[in-house]
């Protein structure tokens, strides 16, 4: 795949989920006033994009759509630090188009700055725990069973939406959409740092937790050794992504 490909990979993928987040909220909202409602109506459609999109695009770019995790692979030397630049770029970009589509399709205005404050320490722990169960998740999956990592990764951003106080961003770019977005989403520009800082800490905390828990064997990689993408390891031959 060209890095073109792969950064387009990246961009629309994001923008897929930030509409998906953005958009099954504000519908949510619109069919009911019953809060836990809505956030089952948030977190089921989101769960289920991820599990698409990371069937889809994970052959491609390796369905990152996270600044965490391509931080995370950056790191562990399974995608070149130019080319991981480069996909933080597209993902932020990406998140920014699906606000925009999301209030498009609900004939809201287009840009936005969100009003609901999102911050304190809970709010902050919450993140770092969601964003560390996301990488040991990843981490885990690409070294158990590569196959499973859509659902895996899936189900486990469904659950951590009600598990986690904060409804789990556990995404720096996903944080970043969400503060351009007045809805039941969205979060204050102002809290918005605080979260990206705690969900960069439980990336790095599942990092390196997981060199240790998962010992130093790995699913091996493709070929191109600036993806983040392994192969699966089942007899398939069907390549997996990784993220939320």
């Amino acid at each position: 795949m060209t890095p073109a490909r792969r950064l387009a990979a990246e961009a629309l993928g994001t923008a897929l989920l930030v509409a998906t987040v953005v958009g099954s909220g504000i519908m949510a909202t619109r069919l009911t006033t019953d809060t836990a409602m809505a956030l089952m109506g948030n977190a089921l459609p989101t769960g289920a994009m991820l599990f698409v999109l990371i069937t889809t695009l994970g052959p491609i770019s390796g369905a990152h759509f996270n600044p965490a995790v391509t931080a995370v692979f950056a790191l562990r030397r399974e995608i070149a630090w130019p080319m991981a630049a480069g996909y933080v770029l597209a993902q932020l970009a990406g998140g920014l188009a699906g606000s925009v589509i999301a209030h498009l399709m609900f004939e809201l205005p287009a840009l936005q700055l969100a009003t609901a404050p999102r911050t304190g320490t809970a709010q902050w722990f919450s993140e770092a725990v969601a964003t560390f169960g996301l990488v040991a998740v990843i981490l885990g999956g690409l070294r158990a069973r590569p196959a499973a990592v859509p659902a895996l990764v899936g189900l486990y951003i469904t659950a951590a939406y009600w598990f986690t106080a904060s409804t789990s961003f556990a995404n720096p770019a996903v944080t970043i959409a969400r503060a351009l977005s007045d809805t039941f989403s969205g979060i204050r520009p102002l809290d918005a740092p605080g979260f990206i800082l705690a969900q960069l800490v439980g990336a790095l905390l599942a990092l390196a937790l997981s060199g240790w828990l998962f010992g130093a064997g790995r699913a091996p990689r493709v070929a191109e050794p600036s993806i983040g993408v392994v192969s699966a390891t089942d007899g398939t031959g069907q390549p997996v992504g990784l993220d939320r």
